[in-house]
């Protein structure tokens, strides 16, 4: 690790920085990265990171010269981190008014920051691919907070099963086969994806059904057992249940069409990389649809409309 200059120093007080810091300073996307994904939440994961590096700053300098990779220790840091929120959140969600979904992401050029206010900083936005569309991040839901930790570590940041292992505390063989059962409940869930193209006409031609009242056309787009799940929160007017089927969900549909005539924008968007909606009302985003289509119907639509989870998408 490169020296760092010491307050004792002939230097001290000349306001020269910290030769070590933008090292230090720059896993933060790297962490910003791998915290959404563990936790699947923009504000949970901007605090982990935050706690990250309260405990870099925590340790002497003399503890920080010591330490061969800062990165390496940063990420076992914020994925012990991780670890402990997971378990706590478990507990929380039980209580959680309707059901839960993974926090939305905007496109990269709309994300900066989950603060209210903070300026805007590259470093902090979220890489999108396939490990945070909302299809994946709800399946890590289900996991238990040991297999996501293995999995994301190691399937998705390709960190080799001996380093998972002294991260999580356990032996490489148990890391490893937590992967493993991990990885095959993915695969057991997964249907084949539509092209992208594909996705994002399908979704333009709902959002066309859906501004046109057309049942039989939302119907056709959607898949026979199709289901709708919302997260208001406890904050915001949602169904608290899942809707089942897709003549149901085109039902449902047209209603929230009726209700929102006159008063809200229908907007194509991308939500954690997939084509998807969102709802506005004199300019702020009150609700955003992530869909996962896949044999060319719509299989799942996720509504998000808790407004804590919204504060990305804020735009008035």
């Amino acid at each position: 690790m490169t020296t760092r200059s010491r307050p004792d120093t002939a230097d001290s007080g000349r306001g020269r920085p910290d030769p070590g810091l933008d090292a230090v300073m720059g896993e933060r996307r790297q962490l910003i990265n791998l915290t959404y994904r563990l936790l699947g939440s923009l504000a949970e994961a901007e605090d982990a990171v935050q706690e990250t590096y309260a405990r870099w700053y925590a340790i002497s300098a003399q503890q920080q010269d010591a330490i061969e990779s800062p990165a390496a220790w940063l990420t076992t840091v914020a994925s012990r981190i991780c670890l402990n929120v997971l378990g706590s959140a478990r507990a929380r969600r039980e209580t959680y008014v309707g059901e839960w979904i993974p926090e939305p992401l905007p496109e990269p050029a709309e994300w900066t920051s989950v603060r209210v206010g903070a300026a805007a900083d590259p470093a902090d936005r979220v890489t999108l691919d396939e490990s945070v569309s909302m299809a994946f991040l709800v399946m890590l839901e289900s996991m238990t907070p040991a297999q996501r930790v293995a999995f994301i570590l190691h399937d998705v940041f390709r960190y080799p099963f001996a380093e998972v292992a002294e991260i999580t505390g356990r032996t490489p063989a148990a890391c490893r086969q937590l992967a493993s059962s991990a990885r095959r409940r993915i695969r057991g869930a997964q249907a084949p994806a539509s092209p992208p193209a594909r996705q994002t006409g399908i979704i333009r031609a709902f959002k066309a059904a859906w501004e046109a009242k057309d049942i039989n056309a939302l119907i056709s787009l959607l898949d026979p057992d199709a289901t709708a799940t919302a997260d208001g929160g406890g904050l915001a007017l949602t169904f608290l249940s899942p809707i089942e089927g897709s003549e149901q969900i085109a039902r449902a549909w047209i209603e929230i069409a009726n209700r929102a005539a006159g008063t809200m924008r229908f907007l194509e968007c991308t939500v954690n990389g997939q084509p998807g909606l969102v709802a506005q009302q004199d300019g702020v985003t009150v609700t955003v649809f992530a869909f996962d289509v896949a044999d060319d119907r719509i299989k799942h639509i996720w509504v998000i409309r808790n407004p804590e989870k919204l504060r990305p998408w804020t735009t008035g």
